[in-house]
């Protein structure tokens, strides 16, 4: 029979959750970003401008920001300087299309916290995030860290994984592919949602990509092993308990 543990959510001091102001002027890009961190236990709000990132931020105010560096009305180190004369001790963490090491340096000085350049894995995002939190002091997680779906078992802290008890060694990427799929078990992923949920937000017809971790996957868990990893045609890949 499969379990699942709820991914840890994040918690502030107080024990509410952590409050995270998406800004961008792309709503496809701040829809996705929007909805990987609600599943992930954040409280979201939006913006698509300045102005509006900052009235929002008003009522709202949020322990971190995720903000576009060019905006329609105002660029972000501007809305990140007005941000804090309100709330000094916001997170901020730019996206930005601009990678070169000038543009690095211009978003530090600018008084961001750290930098992803576009397109981005939306886990980086996340673990640039909450690496901004716990260095600030501002979120604290409860314990609970580990999937459990049949006999394969994630410890998320300590980045481990076991089938039946044996170890099983993943790269980085198979890590969170295989992640992905054990925090939705007997649900059906497309390959643009695994792409969009492990690579990029940028779909770009890349499911080749996705074909190919998860070969990598099935070899170091279901080899030698009832299978665990499906493929449904036509539609995507669904991780279940193996059938005996």
């Amino acid at each position: 029979m499969a379990t699942h543990t709820t991914p840890p959510r994040p918690l502030d001091h107080d024990g509410g959750a952590v409050r995270v102001l998406v800004v961008d002027d792309e709503p496809d890009l701040t829809e996705v970003l929007a909805g990987a961190l609600s599943s992930e236990g954040f409280e979201v709000r939006t913006a698509g401008d300045g102005r509006a990132a900052l009235a929002t931020a008003r009522g709202f105010c949020p322990d971190a920001v995720v903000l576009d560096w060019m905006l329609p009305d105002m660029d972000g180190p501007r809305v990140l300087r007005e941000l804090r004369t309100e709330q000094r001790s916001v997170c901020v963490l730019f996206l930005t299309a601009r990678d070169a090491v000038e543009d690095r340096i211009a978003g530090i000085t600018a008084g961001g916290d750290d930098y992803v350049t576009k397109p981005f894995s939306l886990e980086e995002v996340l673990a640039r995030l909450r690496g901004l939190l716990r260095r600030a002091g501002m979120a604290r997680e409860p314990d609970g860290d580990r999937l459990v779906v049949g006999d394969l078992t994630m410890d998320e802290g300590a980045r481990e994984v076991f089938r039946g008890g044996d170890p099983v060694e993943l790269s980085r990427t198979e890590f969170e592919l295989l992640r992905f799929l054990m925090r939705n078990p007997r649900r059906v992923l497309s390959k643009a949602q695994i792409l969009d949920r492990v690579w990029s937000y940028d779909f770009g017809g890349r499911a080749h990509v996705v074909e190919l971790y998860i070969s990598y996957l099935r070899k170091k868990i279901d080899a030698g092993r009832p299978a665990m990893i499906h493929t449904v045609r036509g539609v995507g890949y669904v991780l279940k308990p193996a059938t005996p």
